[in-house]
């Protein structure tokens, strides 16, 4: 009789199935290290990263964490020298700490957990069908629920907006976070009273230096006379953030609504595109889910197509896989590189995604 595997030990063997799958794709297998450099990843989401990573200190290396996410050290690598198209494989754990004061998760977070993944550096109009048809390929026999967005539709509705730029600057930054947004976009869509700030001899407290609060002085006395954002703008971002449905349903809805947020116009084309490219590789877009507000749910440096793959059977579990497109985090680890790969600033499309083995197995 054979023995059934350990859940640790089934994990690790779906996991090197997976990769095996991600080599025959042309993948190359990587392994970043499990302890990171604490400042880039600090540079890049700033404090709040804190409350989700396990964070130390080294005498010789300074603040280190464990590694929270595969992406970021894979970008670097490839940043630093690496070839144009490219694709990378990778299998380890990644490790989250729970949301900082909540002893008790109605769903808690998994604190260390196991990852397979696959990354595409390349500038091919076509890379984003072939990674999610990559995913869908491997993960079909499981019947799960395939669900797609796009930020860039977000992020250009947000920039065609009748508001000042940073107005629009403050929104993009905030799309990830729903409640801070539309806190925002209420304030933004009402009159701001004037405010006064008097010159006296009172001495600056705080963290913050002279300049920095002098332009923050600055940015309240402008919002006092920038125009309040007319309530039809905020309805047809609304119509926009719920548009969810079949892909070609969406797309239709889509296409309708462009003509009244023109900015979107560009970014619609390219997800129909996406969708023709996806029929050529023998997935049904009917199948797929869109959901204009998908990318909101994810990892913050997702800046195109998203998508997930969720169990059905189990709506209390993570995403069995995910991933998406993420040329701004590119174009940030990126500046100043001399990778040699023709693309000047280092700056290269890119666009990935991970499986969790561990669930892989628990629905075999």
């Amino acid at each position: 009789m054979t023995r059934p595997l350990a859940p640790r030990t089934a994990a690790q063997a779906q996991g090197r199935a997976i990769l095996q799958a991600f080599q025959a794709a042309g993948a190359t297998e990587v392994a970043p290290d499990i302890l990171l450099p604490a400042e880039t990843l600090l540079d890049l989401y700033g404090e709040d990263i804190r409350a989700r990573a396990y964070v130390t200190t080294d005498p010789v290396r300074g603040e280190v964490m464990l590694r929270p996410d595969f992406t970021v050290p894979v970008v670097q690598m490839h940043m630093a020298g690496g070839a144009d198209p490219a694709r990378y494989c990778y299998l380890g754990e990644v490790f989250r700490k729970q949301d900082q004061g909540d002893t008790r998760p109605e769903t808690p977070r998994d604190n260390e957990y196991l990852q397979a993944g696959f990354e595409l550096f390349s500038r091919e109009p076509q890379a984003d069908a072939e990674v999610f048809a990559l995913f869908h390929g491997i993960l079909a026999p499981l019947g799960l629920d395939a669900t797609m967005g796009d930020m860039d539709l977000l992020l250009d509705a947000v920039d065609g907006l009748p508001l000042p730029d940073d107005r629009r600057a403050a929104l993009r930054h905030h799309i990830w976070r729903p409640r801070r947004f539309e806190s925002l976009l209420e304030r933004f869509s009402h009159p701001v009273p004037p405010r006064h700030f008097a010159v006296n001899g009172a001495p600056w407290t705080g963290e913050r230096t002279r300049a920095e609060m002098h332009d923050r002085i600055a940015r309240l006395e402008r919002g006092a006379v920038s125009p309040a954002l007319p309530a039809i703008w905020r309805e047809r971002l609304h119509r926009l953030f719920n548009i969810a449905g079949p892909a070609p349903v969406a797309l239709a809805e889509l296409r309708v609504l462009a003509d009244h947020i023109p900015a979107i116009a560009e970014a619609v084309e390219r997800l129909a595109g996406r969708l023709d490219a996806l029929a050529a590789r023998g997935i049904d877009p009917e199948t797929v889910r869109f959901d204009a507000s998908h990318g909101r749910r994810t990892m913050e440096y997702y800046d195109g197509m998203t998508f997930s793959f969720t169990a059905p059977a189990h709506p209390d579990w993570p995403p069995v896989a995910s991933g998406g497109r993420y040329d701004a985090l590119t174009a940030v680890l990126g500046q100043g590189s001399g990778n040699g790969n023709g693309s000047g600033s280092g700056a290269i499309p890119a666009v990935g995604g991970i499986i969790r083995p561990a669930l892989v197995a628990a629905l075999c």
